[in-house]
């Protein structure tokens, strides 16, 4: 088999990256690397881009123009004596296998079991030995604090189970990176901080993760860079405190507002319905 390699020491390498919808030019450019055990955060306004980017990653869709490497491997294509050809389906399959990705809409199998759905991938895309996948299976839903609902059917879980249960089956195909397209957005507010937790604790053991989010205070703690996208091009990156905190770009501070007024918006509605509530308990 013939690749192209690139600098090996960045697990991710995106170069002039560009993907386009009919006119509809999604992204114009990307140029972006991620290193192992890296942890990236993608933030900016809904349709800048960074969904579009993780699934052309995971190869759920196809490049208009730029390349993407993984672990030294150009995604999606042979490189041939300087001619991009197509991969064949199998090999593209092998490529997506050393990738996990984490949706907003959890995904699961409704008539699997939480183990079952874990537990799917690497006995039918690894062909491993059911007995061997289903113990490990069961020690990542323990991890994911699941390990008393493996026999739980998706409707019995409520979102925040289910999306941990997404992150475990995600973990069971031992992936050299992990993709998050916004894990918390489907979910009720008092479970967003369970799903968060388990991605706080992947990122201290040393899981490289590119994670799509709105939650700006688990990009300020957990990633070691932000990169700030809109209309399809990145427009500041750097590690959270500079980004977050002193950013440079009219862009990136327009957002920051707009994220810290709604923020206070939600905090304001949220304090007025308990007054409400207390008022008539009382």
């Amino acid at each position: 088999m013939t690749t192209t390699a690139t600098d090996t020491e960045h697990l991710v390498h995106a170069v002039n990256v560009t993907k386009a919808f009919g006119s509809n030019e999604v992204l114009k450019g990307i140029d972006m690397t991620v290193d192992a055990k890296e942890v990236v955060c993608l933030l900016g306004p809904s349709g800048s881009g960074k969904t579009t980017f993780l699934r052309l990653i995971n190869q759920m869709e196809t490049l208009t123009g730029g390349r993407i490497w993984v672990g030294g491997e150009l995604i999606g294509f042979e490189d041939r004596n300087g001619k991009l050809h197509v991969r064949k389906d199998k090999d593209i399959a092998r490529q997506r296998a050393r990738i996990g990705m984490v949706f907003q809409r959890f995904n699961l199998f409704p008539h699997m079991t939480a183990l079952g759905n874990v537990i799917e991938a690497p006995v039918k895309v690894k062909r491993l030995p059911k007995a061997d996948v289903t113990k490990e299976a069961l020690e990542l839903l323990d991890m994911v604090g699941l390990g008393d609902r493996a026999r739980y059917y998706p409707s019995q879980l409520s979102g925040g189970q289910q999306q941990r249960v997404a992150i475990a089956r995600a973990l069971a195909m031992k992936p050299e990176l992990l993709l998050f397209d916004e894990p918390t957005s489907a979910l009720d507010p008092e479970l967003v901080g369970e799903v968060l937790g388990v991605m706080r604790n992947l990122a201290e053991e040393g899981t490289t993760m590119i994670v799509v989010t709105h939650e700006m205070a688990f990009a300020r703690e957990v990633a070691d860079r932000v990169v700030f996208m809109d209309q399809g091009v990145v427009v500041e990156e750097g590690p959270p405190n500079e980004v977050l905190l002193n950013p440079q770009e009219e862009r990136t501070k327009s957002f920051l507002r707009r994220v810290k007024h709604e923020a206070e918006t939600e905090a304001a509605h949220d304090a007025e319905l308990a007054r409400i509530l207390e008022e008539a308990a009382g």
